[in-house]
C-alpha cells in the first residue's frame, strides 16, 4: 500500500469515526417538542350514541273509497299542508248515489207533513174522533221522523264517500315518489297506497345508549331540558341542535342499553329520514375543568399518562386519568396542575428525563371547548423543525458521500 493509499484509508477511516459521533449525538440528542399549556375552562359532559333519523310522522296515503284515478295532482317531492289535494277518484257514482239519498229524504219528508196534517185534524174532531185513531196517527208521525233521521243520515254518508273522491293530504309534509298512477283503479283496503307524506319539520333522531347511563340521563331531565347534538357521520359536522324527547319504558335485556328519541326543529332541512348520525347527549357542565389538546394524551400499559416539560427543558411522564376526550381537547380528572406544559407532538421520541427544546403552540389561546365528540378539527400539528441532532446527522452522510468519492479517485 502506497503512502497516498495509506492517506487516502486514514481520511476515510476519520470521516466513519466522526460519522459515529454524530449517530451517537442524535440518539442522545435534544428533541424539539411543541408544547401547550394546562388550562381550566367549561367543559359540557355528555354521552353518545348512533342513531338514525326519523320523520316525526309518516303517513302512506290510500284512497278511502273504490274507483278509477281520474287524476294526480301532487308532484314528487312537493312539499303539501294539511288538506292540500293530491288526487282526483272518479266522483260521478257517488255524486248519483248522493242524489238518491237526497230522493229519499225528500219523499219521507213530504210523507210526514202529511201524516202530521191528519194528526191535526184528528185533534180537533175531539170526541168526534175515538182516541185510538189519534194514538195511531201520533204513533205514525213518530215513525216517519225516525225514517227521516236515517235519510239524513244517509245523505250525510253519500256526501262523506262523495267527499272522499277528492284525496287530500292529512299531514304537513313532504311526498315522495307516486306508487300509483292515473288510469288505475284504487281501493280501500289496498296496503301500497298512492304516495307517502313525511314531516321533516320538526324530525326525529332515534338512538341507543347503554344502561348505565340511564340515572344521569333521568337525573339531567329532572333540572331541565336535556340538549341533543347530531353530528354527520364523519364525526365532525355539527347538523343540527335539539332537546330529548323521549326515554323508553324498558331496557333491552339483550343488548343492555336504553332507545331514546330528540326532537329538531330542522330549519334546513339538514337531517333526512333513514339518516346514520351521531346523538350527543349534553348531561351537565363541568366548571373550570382541566383541560389539555387530545394529542398530548398518550396510553401504555399503565394506562394513560403525557409528558410534561420542566423548568429544566426536560421531559417527565406523568401519569394522568382522563375524563372525557371530545374533539381536540380532553378533560383531565387528575394528574396535572394549571399552567404546567404538555407536550403534544413527537411522544415516541421521547423518554423521562430526556432533553427537549420546548416550541410554545401556535395560535394559542383558550383551548376550544369540547361540544361535542369529533367536533372541531383536530390540534394543529407544528410546523416539522429539523433537530439538530438530524442536522448533524445529514452531514455526517455529506462526510461519508465524500470519502467514499475520494477513494474512487
Amino acid at each position: 500500500m502506497t503512502a497516498s493509499e495509506e492517506a487516502r484509508g486514514s481520511g476515510t477511516g476519520r470521516g466513519g469515526g466522526g460519522g459515529g459521533r454524530r449517530g451517537r449525538h442524535r440518539l442522545g440528542g435534544p428533541v424539539v417538542v411543541t408544547t401547550a399549556s394546562v388550562s381550566r375552562q367549561d367543559v359540557p359532559i355528555h354521552v353518545d350514541g348512533i342513531g338514525t333519523v326519523q320523520a316525526y310522522n309518516t303517513v302512506t296515503v290510500r284512497a278511502r273509497v273504490e274507483g278509477q284515478l281520474d287524476k294526480v295532482i301532487f308532484k314528487e317531492g312537493q312539499d303539501v299542508k294539511a288538506g292540500d289535494a293530491l288526487a282526483q277518484i272518479d266522483p260521478r257514482p257517488y255524486q248519483a248515489r248522493l242524489s238518491q239519498a237526497q230522493g229519499m229524504k225528500a219523499k219521507d219528508e213530504a210523507h210526514l207533513a202529511n201524516v202530521r196534517l191528519d194528526l191535526e185534524r184528528y185533534v180537533k174532531l175531539g170526541e168526534f174522533a175515538t182516541q185510538q185513531s189519534v194514538d195511531t196517527q201520533k204513533a205514525l208521525v213518530r215513525q216517519l221522523e225516525a225514517s227521516l233521521e236515517t235519510d239524513q243520515a244517509s245523505v250525510d254518508s253519500a256526501a262523506l264517500e262523495l267527499d272522499y273522491t277528492t284525496i287530500r293530504a292529512p299531514i304537513t309534509g313532504r311526498v315522495g315518489v307516486r306508487l300509483v298512477d292515473e288510469g288505475n283503479m284504487v281501493r280501500a283496503a289496498e296496503a301500497t297506497g298512492i304516495v307517502v307524506i313525511a314531516q321533516l319539520q320538526p324530525i326525529s333522531v332515534a338512538f341507543s345508549l347503554p344502561q348505565q347511563n340511564l340515572t344521569a340521563i333521568n337525573d339531567a331531565l329532572a333540572k331541565s331540558k336535556v340538549r341533543v347534538t347530531a353530528v354527520d357521520a364523519d364525526g365532525k359536522t355539527v347538523l343540527e341542535e335539539g332537546d330529548l324527547a323521549v326515554v323508553d319504558n324498558r331496557i333491552d335485556a339483550q343488548t343492555g342499553t336504553i332507545r331514546l328519541k330528540a326532537t329538531f326543529a330542522n330549519p334546513n332541512r339538514r337531517l333526512w329520514p333513514g339518516q346514520f348520525v351521531n346523538a350527543q347527549v349534553q348531561l351537565d357542565t363541568r366548571r373550570d375543568g382541566t383541560v389539555i389538546p387530545t394529542t398530548a394524551v398518550q396510553r401504555n400499559d399503565g394506562g394513560t399518562f403525557a409528558y410534561i416539560v420542566g423548568p429544566d427543558d426536560k421531559a417527565e411522564l406523568r401519569p394522568i386519568r382522563v375524563g372525557q376526550v371530545a374533539g381536540p381537547t380532553a378533560l383531565v380528572e387528575s394528574g396535572l396542575e394549571v399552567g404546567e406544559k404538555v407536550v403534544i407532538n413527537s411522544q415516541e421520541q421521547l423518554r423521562p428525563g430526556a432533553t427537549v427544546i420546548p416550541t410554545e403552540e401556535t395560535g394559542g389561546g383558550k383551548l376550544e371547548a369540547p361540544v361535542s365528540v369529533g367536533l372541531g378539527e383536530s390540534s394543529r400539528a407544528a410546523p416539522a423543525v429539523p433537530s439538530r441532532s438530524e442536522t448533524s446527522d445529514d452531514a455526517a452522510k455529506g462526510d461519508e458521500s465524500g470519502n467514499r468519492r475520494g477513494n474512487r479517485r
